[in-house]
């Protein structure tokens, strides 16, 4: 019970301090995902003469989706280290940082949701009942960040370089899922002689999250159960396995803080 008090309270905190020193406070979290589509729909539409029906839509699902992740990642990543002179003044539990990180976040998103709806509406696209699914994409993708999250976070309590070589990370997979280009996945414009780029960007979890959102939100389609459910798996694997590694490596954080 005293975790989740305490989570509670690093996400509270967290919220506030994003917008602390802001004129318009809280508006950024709808504002910010909004400005964001704009740019890359001028970049894409106006400049480049691309982009097909319902591109605004296509593109506010996956910028909304990407921002989440890319926000949780860069946070989380230093969640323990922002927070060193109090771990090393107080015992707290080491894991609770970098989930906080991701539900703060967590809940930015779902501002971006509201966005999506208004394109939504906007653009006369209707969801069907396969809407029903939003939650689980939305929990998978839960499940995906924390676990990215634990160990992105313990890796750079040790390696603080890790820091800045995540945004050319992140880069990276900002251009091999689908979240400005469409027409399909983009290993079906690849090279035949590129098989392996075709088969990383076909397992490529942040495509299989995005398109998901897309098929229940535009294409009134349902999303990719099976890459969802292994994702899934993975993740509470892998969330299961750090929580654990935390517990029994909890003098070493402190030591090298």
């Amino acid at each position: 019970m005293k975790r989740k008090d305490l989570l509670l309270y690093l996400v509270k905190s967290g919220l506030k301090a994003e917008n602390r020193n802001s004129y318009l406070g809280y508006f950024w979290w709808l504002l910010d995902p909004l400005l964001n589509v704009l740019v890359y729909y001028f970049l894409v539409v106006i400049i480049l003469q691309r982009g097909g029906e319902n591109y605004a839509v296509f593109l506010v699902i996956g910028l909304v989706g990407w921002r989440w992740m890319n926000t949780t990642v860069n946070t989380s990543a230093r969640s323990i280290t922002k927070h060193a002179s109090i771990i090393n003044q107080v015992y707290l539990p080491k894991s609770i940082f970098p989930m906080a990180a991701t539900f703060t976040q967590g809940f930015n998103f779902i501002f971006g949701l509201v966005v999506v709806a208004i394109f939504l509406a906007a653009f006369g696209v209707m969801p069907g009942w396969q809407a029903v699914y939003l939650p689980l994409i939305v929990f998978i993708q839960l499940l995906f960040l924390s676990a990215i999250s634990l160990f992105v976070a313990y890796i750079c309590v040790f390696v603080r370089d890790i820091d800045h070589i995540l945004s050319h990370v992140l880069r990276i997979f900002f251009y091999a899922s689908p979240i400005i280009w469409e027409g399909g996945r983009l290993a079906d414009n690849l090279p035949e002689n590129y098989e392996w780029a075709q088969w990383l960007v076909a397992v490529n979890p942040v495509a299989i999250i995005l398109e998901s959102y897309r098929a229940v939100l535009m294409y009134q389609a349902t999303p990719q159960f099976t890459g969802l459910f292994i994702i899934g798996i993975l993740s509470v694997a892998v969330i299961v396995w750090m929580l654990y590694f935390y517990s029994r490596n909890e003098h070493k954080i402190i030591k090298a803080l």
